[in-house]
């Protein structure tokens, strides 16, 4: 944060108080009302804190308006075509692009924590087998501290580096067992001859009864969706996760409350819904039936997976996405999945529009990202497990951030109280 001459004057009756402006690298400036109650007597209101800085950050930065999203000054379709994974996972906690042994240390050091402690297995069998994956995550993870308390210290560096090499490393692992534990079928052990995308999908797919080779086409797709969702400013699972972190709790507990925030389907479940909208339509013939609903403002049917709250122009990581798409469907084909045929016709019909391209609904990330899942025959219970999943190490980065910060307070937002004043207990026999 840097300071500046500028400032504010905020008037309340015959009073005046100057609130100091600060500018940003870049981005709005943003007024400094942290001695407001204190001076004046008043809070300020902006429910869901859509006008509020929580934080200071140097780890992702979004514009909206012009469609950027940047990860350490990095575009974000430069790190998805160019880089990979564990490549922006390292950029994301430590700040710079690793050099080329930098980056083979990281890997390695990745690839050789993946396996979890076999005791926790055990908690995968308590839960019911229709138990949704998100709930199984929620329990795990948040259950990790039990078994790694030589990482649970947030006052030690090197505990916390440890932390958050763990969680990258691990976070594969329990949502492919989630997933063969809904399904029913055997853990797949990880494999230390894969690449980090490449060994989720073998534990994933892959059966003790025979061999499984990962295409290198749905690996790097795979990758790239991981890449794409890695991190997103201060959305509502990060600010979770902050707010967990500000209380003091461990690292396996601000990530398994990022987790639970995630699961909401106002936040997570976007390409979830998008695949369920497309299970509605059905078949390409009833496209124009239902651009026809998605135009008519009296008719409650919206087209998911088009347009983005934050992004008022297009969704930059959508290009790279719908490459991944289009690669994977020509390797899997769509005669077969009316899912996918319908997705495709869809897309098309709604780029050939005026009427979306005039109100700027493009098709975003979580269109094609539910597209690319459903080819590979990832059930949409899934899709918001393998978000969580991508998204680990963006809370991570988040987390070591705030734990470095002088200025860090434990979060206590104010409200606007509109209950009962004060009032005497009244007996039960008077009532």
């Amino acid at each position: 944060m840097s300071d500046t001459s500028k400032s504010a004057r905020l008037t309340i009756g015959n009073d005046t108080y100057d609130l100091p402006i600060y500018s940003p690298s870049v981005g709005p400036d943003v007024i400094d009302i942290r001695k407001l109650y204190g001076q004046a007597g008043v809070f300020t209101y902006d429910p869901g804190f859509t006008s509020t800085a929580a934080c200071d950050s140097t780890i992702t930065y979004i514009d909206g308006d012009k469609g950027e999203l940047l990860h350490r000054g990095y575009p974000i379709d430069q790190l998805a075509a160019k880089s990979h994974y564990l490549e922006v996972c390292y950029l994301l906690l430590y700040g710079e692009l690793p050099s080329a042994a930098e980056l083979e240390h990281f890997e390695s050091t990745i690839t050789r924590h993946t396996m979890i402690h076999e005791q926790m297995h055990n908690f995968f069998r308590g839960f019911r087998r229709d138990a949704h994956p998100m709930a199984t995550m929620v329990g795990v993870v948040g259950a990790m501290s039990a078994f790694y308390h030589d990482s649970t210290d947030i006052s030690d560096p090197r505990q916390r580096e440890i932390a958050s090499h763990r969680l990258i490393a691990k976070m594969p692992t329990i949502a492919a067992m989630a997933y063969k534990y809904s399904i029913g079928q055997p853990f797949v052990y990880p494999r230390n001859d894969l690449d980090y995308a490449a060994n989720f999908l073998h534990m994933c797919f892959a059966v003790p009864a025979e061999e499984y080779v990962v295409d290198p086409i749905l690996a790097r797709a795979m990758d790239r969706i991981f890449t794409l969702h890695a991190d997103h400013e201060q959305n509502a699972s990060t600010s979770t996760v902050r707010l967990a972190s500000s209380s003091g709790a461990n690292p396996f507990a601000c990530i398994a409350a990022g987790i639970a925030c995630l699961w909401g389907p106002a936040h997570g479940g976007a390409n979830q819904a998008c695949l369920e909208m497309l299970k509605e339509i059905g078949t390409p013939d009833r496209i124009p039936e239902y651009i026809a609903r998605a135009k008519d403002k009296n008719d409650p049917f919206r087209l998911m997976g088009f347009g983005h709250r934050v992004y008022k122009n297009f969704d930059p990581r959508a290009t790279v996405m719908k490459q991944s798409a289009d690669e994977v469907l020509d390797l899997l084909g769509v005669e077969n999945n009316p899912i996918l045929a319908t997705a495709k016709e869809l897309e098309q019909a709604a780029l050939a529009d005026p009427y979306f391209a005039e109100k700027k609904l493009f098709p975003n990330v979580d269109f094609y990202s539910g597209i690319i899942l459903e080819a590979m025959g990832f059930p949409t219970s899934m899709f918001t497990p393998i978000f969580a999943l991508s998204r680990t190490v963006g809370w991570i980065s988040q987390w070591k951030e705030q734990l470095a910060d002088p200025q860090m307070k434990i979060g206590r937002p104010r409200q606007l109280y509109q209950g009962e004043t004060m009032r005497d207990y009244v007996d039960i026999e008077n009532r």
